[in-house]
């Protein structure tokens, strides 16, 4: 199949057939096509989903984050399954998060120099070949644990690939003005399928055995593949191609020190990564020696971060044309994230607890979802891969937390580690605040 036709884009300061303008942006200085405003009533929750390149992107969103689930719970399945070992489970963990501290800086080089879109469709194809061949391996019989440790790192390193160009791609389908919606979206698909993924997987496991979940994930890849290929989007910029990958990855990182603003939102979107997310390793020891519930409370402890963070993506799709003042907002969520880990860490009884942590998951949601968007828009086009490759290097960094907070734990106990954590954020806040001043200034 060949790819679609590009979109024709018309000269600067030439009016252009649907009404769309040039304008220039007070962030970075470069030109860029803003869309024809839609008029419409009522809240804008679903209103970046008008874009026909935005859904394919959305929906492929949906595809790769569920199958992406599916195939987490299949592999610690199997891993448990055949060691009864709940270090392997961790180390797994581990293995699979190595890779974004080390390749994804590279991926995002690549998005900077490859067409992304083919870049995603070739990366998504990888990805699902693995996934097929994995299934095939599985029913055969022959499976053996170092062969999950394998494919876990394997398709981790693609993933480090996947999700730098997936994030570059977003601004390239919808206007400035409705890309914190596109955002917010993106992160409503990603919450829905955190909550299903792990239960659909588990009943896949039960009706078809672990084997037939590969097949399925190499089924929403392939799906992927296609939703990528009926996109159209505008030609990766050149200017990288022009030095070599290391001069390009110097330039990227030098941008993102130099740059105030995007250093002040790198440092409060990756800081908590080690100093708040990591509570989420705790939860067994909340359960069990904290509040004294059973197995299905640790499922509800699991579940409530999702039940904020699903609802504050609705609430951030539905007002992001209203805020402009989004490194304010950012400011108020993280402090609020401290101020739920606290609560969550001293609650009296159990049901105060699952509130709180429906406020850490909220609030999470919210500066991350905000960050993510001011990154975007802070950036020229042509740097863009790099920088938002900076701000994956959280799926790394959390594991690095996790550590120090199961070390905490074991001297202090878990209520005074969670609740230092949620100190150490709201510190954060206060040094951003008053020494990045530039970041209370960001509107868009």
């Amino acid at each position: 199949m060949s790819s679609p036709p590009p979109r024709p884009v018309p000269l600067a300061n030439e009016p252009t057939p649907d009404g769309a303008v040039l304008a220039r942006t007070p962030l970075t200085g470069e030109v860029i096509r803003e869309e024809p405003a839609r008029r419409r009533r009522g809240l804008q929750t679903f209103s970046s989903l008008h874009y026909r390149d935005f859904r394919f992107l959305w929906l492929g969103t949906l595809c790769m984050s569920g199958g992406q689930w599916i195939q987490q719970v299949t592999l610690g399945w199997l891993v448990y399954e055949m060691t009864g070992s709940s270090v392997l489970l961790g180390a797994l963990q581990g293995f699979r998060a190595l890779p974004f501290l080390v390749v994804s800086p590279l991926g995002g080089v690549v998005a900077d120099r490859v067409d992304r879109r083919r870049l995603l469709m070739g990366i998504t194809a990888i990805l699902a070949t693995l996934a097929f061949g994995m299934g095939l391996l599985v029913g055969s019989g022959g499976l053996q644990v170092w062969h999950v440790f394998v494919f876990g790192l394997l398709t981790a390193v693609a993933w480090s690939f996947n999700q730098p160009v997936r994030q570059t791609l977003v601004p390239n389908v919808v206007p400035r003005s409705e890309l914190m919606n596109a955002v917010a979206l993106n992160s409503v698909g990603f919450q829905v399928t955190k909550v299903m993924g792990p239960a659909v997987g588990g009943v896949l496991i039960a009706a078809f055995g672990p084997h037939g979940n590969f097949f399925v994930q190499a089924g929403a890849f392939g799906a992927v593949v296609l939703a990528v290929f009926l996109m159209q989007a505008p030609p990766t910029p050149s200017e990288a191609r022009q030095a070599s990958v290391l001069a390009n990855l110097k330039e990227g990182l030098a941008y993102a020190w130099r740059t105030p603003t995007v250093r002040a939102l790198l440092i409060v979107g990756l800081v908590p990564s080690v100093f708040a997310i990591p509570y989420q390793a705790l939860m067994p020891v909340f359960q069990k020696d904290v509040y004294h519930v059973e197995a299905d409370g640790l499922g509800l402890m699991l579940a409530a971060p999702g039940v904020g963070a699903f609802f504050a993506t609705f609430f951030l799709a539905s007002v992001a044309q209203i805020i402009r003042r989004k490194g304010i907002l950012i400011l108020i969520a993280l402090t609020l994230l401290g101020v739920s880990l606290i609560l969550f860490s001293q609650a009296p009884t159990f049901p105060l607890a699952l509130l709180a942590l429906v406020g850490v998951g909220g609030c999470h949601i919210l500066y991350a979802s905000a960050t993510t968007t001011l990154l975007q828009l802070s950036v020229p086009d042509a740097l863009r891969g790099r920088v938002m490759s900076i701000w994956m290097l959280d799926h790394g960094l959390s594991p690095a937390g996790s550590l120090v907070a199961g070390v905490s734990t074991q001297y202090i106990g878990a209520p005074i580690t969670v609740t230092l954590m949620g100190i150490a954020v709201i510190i954060l806040v206060v040094a951003v605040a008053w020494g990045m001043p530039t970041i209370r200034r960001i509107e868009a």
